[in-house]
């Protein structure tokens, strides 16, 4: 293939190449995160790299090419500067649906997940990590809001903060659909190894 013909290729399908996303680990060669999985579109990993602001462990096949320089996508890579862990969790839908699995906290279905307030913000609830869960829409409607006893229901696990290691282990039982050849090394690092 011609230089002109990729070019010409690139700028009529430019999502061909959005499909080459770019695995950013720590210095430590750790993921920022699993879930979200830490991925950079492949621009801002060539721009990374040719800011000297990462090491490219892996690549794909494919080559971007500019008047002076070409390159291959870069696949994974690893942050020079080493990137300190939030140690405080947000207490956000998402982290708490993670917190508790995507699974509802009264019935353990998977699913279409609202939230819900176990002691109701009617009887004096607050939206914390202490009163709030994951719920499917038929057992947040069976509740409404009465009170778990009046409900005749009761909780899976108790309500609680996680730890920001705790959710981000969490997010590891939760691969995103497509997994590149050149990232599971490093996702799973240190998974114990089959004999």
């Amino acid at each position: 293939m011609k230089d002109g013909e990729f070019r010409t290729d690139f700028v009529r399908e430019p999502a061909g190449l959005k499909h080459h996303p770019a695995l950013v680990l720590n210095a430590d060669y750790r993921p920022l995160s699993y879930y979200p999985l830490s991925l950079w579109p492949w621009q801002e990993a060539v721009k990374a790299a040719w800011l000297d602001r990462v090491d490219i462990v892996a690549e794909y096949d494919q080559i971007v090419r500019s008047p002076s320089t070409e390159i291959r996508i870069p696949s994974v890579v690893v942050l020079k500067d080493y990137v300190k862990p939030r140690k405080r969790v947000a207490f956000t839908r998402f982290n708490l649906f993670l917190r508790d699995e995507f699974r509802c906290q009264y019935c353990g279905s998977k699913g279409d997940l609202t939230f819900d307030h176990v002691v109701p913000r009617a009887s004096g609830g607050i939206t914390s990590w202490e009163n709030v869960v994951a719920a499917c829409a038929p057992c947040n409607l069976r509740k409404g809001s009465k009170s778990l006893r009046r409900a005749g229901m009761s909780l899976r696990k108790p309500p609680r903060p996680p730890a920001a290691e705790e959710l981000r282990n969490m997010g590891r039982k939760f691969p995103p659909n497509h997994l590149h050849d050149s990232w599971v090394d490093f996702l799973y690092w240190d998974a114990e190894l089959e004999a």
